[in-house]
C-alpha cells in the first residue's frame, strides 16, 4: 500500500498524504505503479464526461472532462509535454536540451504542443458517442500510463538524484511490479471496449518507442519530464486509433 500511497500522492494533488504516511524511500517507485493512479484520473474523466453531458452539449461535456483531470493532477503531464518540447525543438545539445527542460519558463515549442494537445484532445473525444468516449478514457488513461512505465527500462536517467527537479531517480520495474502494473494497465481496454478496439494499442507502444528512440539520441537518456510528455503523446495515438476505427 505504500507504494500505490506513494504514486498517488505524486501523481495527483489530491490529499492522500492525509491517508498514507509513505517513507521518501517508496516515490522512487511511483512510475512503477502510474496505471494504478490511472484507474482514477480515467474514472474521475470518464465520471464528469458523462454526468456533464445530461447538462450540457457534449463539446461543453469533453472540455469540463478535460478540466477535471487538469485539476486532479495539476497539469503535471501537460507541464511535462511543454518542457519536452521546448527542449528538445530548441536544444542543440544534450545539456542545452536538459537545461532548458529544467527552466520554469515555457517557450514558443511548449505553447504550440500544448494548444495542438488540447485542440486534437478535444476533436478526438467529441468525434466519438458518448458511450464510446467515456469507455476509451477509462481504458486509455490506465493502458499509457502502464507503457510510459516502461521508460526506465528502455533508458537511464538523463540526470543525476541532485539535478532532478523531483530530487529523485525512478527505480526500474521489476518482476512483481510489472505484473501489478499490467493488471491495472490492460484489464480495462480488455474487460471494457470491444475486440475490434483493441488494434488501437499498436499506435501508443509505436509512438514509445519512437519517442524514447528520440530521447536516446538526443539526451542519451528520459526525465520527469520526458514521462509526462511520453503519457500524453501514447494517450493521445490511442485515441487516434479508437477514431480511426469507429470511422472504418
Amino acid at each position: 500500500m505504500n507504494n500505490i500511497g506513494a504514486a498517488l500522492i505524486f501523481f495527483t494533488r489530491l490529499p492522500f498524504w492525509r491517508i498514507f504516511n509513505v517513507p521518501n524511500e517508496y516515490f522512487k517507485q511511483v512510475i512503477n505503479y502510474w496505471s494504478v493512479v490511472g484507474w482514477l484520473t480515467g474514472a474521475v474523466m470518464a465520471l464528469v464526461l458523462w454526468g456533464a453531458s445530461f447538462v450540457f452539449p457534449i463539446h461543453i461535456a469533453v472540455v469540463l472532462a478535460i478540466l477535471s483531470r487538469l485539476l486532479i493532477t495539476g497539469a503535471l503531464h501537460e507541464d511535462g509535454l511543454a518542457d519536452f518540447f521546448d527542449g528538445f525543438g530548441g536544444g542543440t545539445s544534450k545539456e542545452r536540451i536538459l537545461a532548458i527542460m529544467k527552466d520554469s519558463h515555457i517557450g514558443t515549442y511548449g505553447v504550440v504542443s500544448l494548444i495542438f494537445y488540447f485542440l486534437l484532445l478535444f476533436l478526438l473525444l467529441t468525434s466519438l458517442p458518448l458511450h464510446i468516449a467515456c469507455l476509451v478514457v477509462l481504458a486509455g488513461d490506465p493502458l499509457c500510463k502502464f507503457i510510459g512505465s516502461f521508460i526506465t527500462l528502455r533508458l537511464p536517467y538523463a540526470r543525476n538524484e541532485e539535478t532532478s527537479k523531483a530530487k529523485m531517480v525512478y527505480k526500474t520495474m521489476v518482476l512483481r511490479t510489472f505484473i501489478l502494473s499490467a493488471l491495472f494497465g490492460l484489464v480495462p481496454i480488455f474487460g471494457l471496449l470491444p475486440k475490434e478496439y483493441w488494434l488501437a494499442v499498436i499506435l501508443p507502444i509505436l509512438v514509445f518507442l519512437l519517442l524514447t528512440s528520440l530521447m536516446n539520441k538526443k539526451i542519451q537518456g528520459y526525465t520527469g519530464d520526458c514521462c509526462g510528455a511520453l503519457f500524453l503523446m501514447c494517450e493521445l495515438s490511442f485515441y487516434l486509433g479508437i477514431v480511426a476505427v469507429y470511422n472504418y
